[in-house]
């Protein structure tokens, strides 16, 4: 090579070299100031562009500049402002509108269409190529006379159908196949849990929401009773019966209970954007809630743990997924097995040339063999009948192999886990259930015995033969004993989800 021809190669080489570290200047410059993206005129940042840092005499604006395109969010659903939802009507929303279930379905879409691909390998590949061609060369030839040249020009087409087949392979594809629908059912399951979680998750904070409606119903009724008790301490104090300390002290109850029905309302309109988030529409859609109604907690609820357990681990949709995937990897064993063993494959092609044209091969299309030796005007066909045996690969297999038991026993550890882990959430569930089943009793007997105190501390304040003291403690234990009650009546309800959670039971439907 001459020395300008390698000057020529060095550079170029020198210049492709810096072509990989010549992209840090797409890095913010400096460790310790802001980094100014290029924009454009709508204020998207330009991909490739030369960062640049911020001038060292203003101050750090660690911001990033607004893009007007995505100054949108999508519009609300669309909701009847004049209709009260209910907990089913709410649930059905979520399932609908939560943008979750619909990466669940085509997650689930996603596995079933890889189940066709592993499918597919038993049919035929079939595969048509054409080409054409202009070939040119220059003979040269020794004569007596001297060198004797001549041009030779060549135009042709070549149109080739070609056909491979996998007949029989000692199962590896079955494993395959086997496998990606096993794949299959363990996205169904995981389709079917997140639709479970939805339910529980919506459940609660509807739950939630009205133990929050019910604590501001409850303080509203308290600042009435607080009304009551300063009227009735100014009126003692305008017949000379009392004193002012006892309006102050009434005053004072009524501010600490005005203020207490202040944090209960922005409670309720945090637990009210909390079932929004649960059912994942916009908080711009603001749905009427409805009153949820009373009713008895059923005993049914204090099941046996033991009988509750065996429900759990024949449907709870971690155990049945973790199956599903165990039984994945065994079809993958499997196919990895049979790729030690001969493969029996049919091939054949039908082609065409003309012109003349010689072509020594056709360049291969995809995993099809390349047509050889077409020229002239020249029709033909062949048909194969074969055994490829593998005989080394390196450890690919072996290793492949390896890889395919490991996972396996992993998927094995997994399930077993599995089932521990819904034995132990199942006992905590129900221990949880117990728990406040006996609180929503114990908080309703509070509440009965502090309304009777409440009433009778009033009546004897007003008769004169009270104090405003035990009137105020009797007013504010009644806050706290019915705000106890709604929580324990929410926390029951809740800790039920959470059961039929655990169990793989809260989307049946009763």
């Amino acid at each position: 090579m001459r020395k300008p021809e390698l000057l020529a190669l060095s550079m170029i080489v020198l210049a492709l070299s810096g072509c990989a570290t010549s992209s840090l200047d797409l890095a913010p410059p400096q460790p310790d100031r802001p980094w100014q993206p290029t924009t454009t005129a709508t204020g998207e940042i330009v991909a490739g562009a030369a960062a640049t840092a911020a001038p060292q005499d203003k101050p750090s604006r660690y911001t990033l500049p607004a893009n007007s395109a995505l100054a949108t969010i999508a519009p609300p659903s669309q909701l009847d402002p004049t209709h009260a939802y209910s907990l089913p009507e709410l649930i059905d929303l979520a399932e609908s509108s939560n943008p979750l279930t619909r990466i669940a379905w085509n997650d689930a879409r996603n596995a079933a269409l890889a189940a066709g691909i592993a499918r597919s390998t038993y049919l035929p590949h079939i595969s048509a190529a054409a080409m054409g061609g202009y070939q040119n060369g220059h003979l040269s030839t020794p004569t007596p006379l001297g060198q004797a040249g001549a041009d030779v020009s060549h135009h042709g087409a070549v149109s080739v159908l070609s056909l491979q087949w996998l007949l029989f392979d000692f199962g590896e594809r079955a494993g395959i196949v086997e496998a990606a629908e096993q794949t299959t059912v363990a996205a169904n399951i995981a389709f079917t849990a997140l639709h479970q979680r939805i339910i529980h998750d919506v459940s609660v904070a509807y739950y939630r929401f009205q133990a929050a409606r019910s604590r501001s119903a409850t303080v509203e009724q308290a600042m009435s009773n607080a009304d009551a008790v300063l009227v009735a301490a100014k009126a003692r104090f305008d017949r000379g019966l009392g004193t002012v300390v006892e309006v102050a002290q009434a005053t004072q109850n009524r501010a600490q209970t005005n203020l207490a029905m202040v944090q209960a309302q922005g409670a309720q309109t945090d637990a009210y954007l909390g079932l929004i988030t649960a059912i994942g529409i916009s908080p711009l859609s603001k749905p009427r809630i409805a009153e949820m109604p009373v009713r008895t907690l059923s005993p049914a609820l204090r099941n046996s743990v033991e009988q509750i357990v065996e429900n759990a681990i024949a449907q709870r949709p971690d155990v049945l997924g973790a199956y599903a995937v165990e039984r994945a990897n065994q079809a993958r064993v499997r196919a990895a097995e049979a790729a030690f063993l001969p493969k029996v494959f049919v091939s054949g092609f039908v082609s065409y040339a003309s012109g003349g044209s010689a072509i020594t091969a056709i360049p291969p299309v995809g995993q099809q063999p390349p047509t050889v030796n077409l020229n002239g005007y020249r029709y033909g066909n062949s048909v194969f009948l074969g055994v490829t045996v593998p005989i080394y690969d390196g450890g690919l297999r072996s290793a492949t192999l390896a890889q395919a038991r490991n996972d396996v026993d992993s998927a094995s550890a997994r399930l077993t886990r599995a089932k521990e882990e819904s034995v132990r959430q199942v006992v905590v569930s129900q221990s949880a259930l117990e728990t406040s089943l006996a609180a929503y009793d114990a908080a309703r007997a509070l509440a009965d015995a502090a309304q009777t105190t409440y009433n009778a501390a009033f009546a004897a304040y007003r008769k004169g033969v009270g104090t405003i003291t035990e009137t105020n403690l009797a007013q504010n234990q009644l806050l706290l004993a019915r705000n106890a009650s709604a929580d324990a009546y929410s926390g029951a309800l809740a800790a039920a989800a959470g059961l039929a959670l655990a169990t793989g039971s809260i989307g049946n439907g009763r």
